[in-house]
């Protein structure tokens, strides 16, 4: 609808200056669910679709917590999460506006990372590479481009999203993280 109705997607869309100054909270939120265009829209949605399941999956054998409740504090709390840089930044700034399921789907996406980081993820031209390493390259892709800041996209919402998803499924399943200090030791050792 937002894609046909303009009124829609701008009242919708993720505007710090709107919820510093005029109250409107809920930016905080809906924002996630208008995209800039179709791409858009697809790139998430593939994202969540290949990564979700096997979360949905992970949560429910490594935590007593039901997946009902894990699993959607995960998209929210990534959605949520997500915006709190922007919101710092740009508060009062009128123009900055943001749209997308990034901060979510990053969430999701790098609690599969924390769960399972030796499994390979395939990416467009590279096979199986470690969960750990392509998660390392995201970030620092992600931290770069919004220290550079010349795409228009809301890249540290990629970055705290993913932030998001390595702490909640830290604090889920604490082993998780201890997993994740030795196979950092045993590379550090390694090399």
């Amino acid at each position: 609808m937002a894609f046909q109705r303009y009124q829609v997607f701008e009242e919708l869309l993720f505007r710090p200056y709107a919820v510093q100054h005029r109250g409107e909270w809920y930016r905080l939120f809906t924002h996630a669910f208008i995209h800039a265009d179709w791409g858009h829209l697809i790139v998430n949605m593939f994202v969540l679709f290949m990564f979700g399941g096997n979360v949905e999956y992970l949560y429910s054998v490594v935590s007593d917590l039901p997946v009902v409740v894990t699993y959607p504090v995960l998209y929210v709390g990534g959605i949520l999460f997500a915006t709190l840089p922007g919101m710092a930044k740009q508060r009062d700034n009128s123009g900055y506006r943001s749209v997308g399921a990034s901060g979510a789907v990053s969430a999701v996406l790098f609690a599969q990372i924390m769960l399972l980081p030796l499994e390979g993820i395939d990416m467009l031209f590279v096979e199986d590479i470690p969960a750990w390493v392509f998660g390392i390259l995201y970030l620092v892709y992600s931290y770069a481009m919004d220290k550079r800041g010349r795409d228009n996209v809301a890249h540290d919402a990629h970055f705290y999203g993913a932030v998001f998803g390595l702490l909640f499924s830290a604090a889920l399943y604490p082993k998780a993280l201890s997993n994740i200090v030795e196979l950092i030791r045993s590379v550090f050792a390694w090399a």
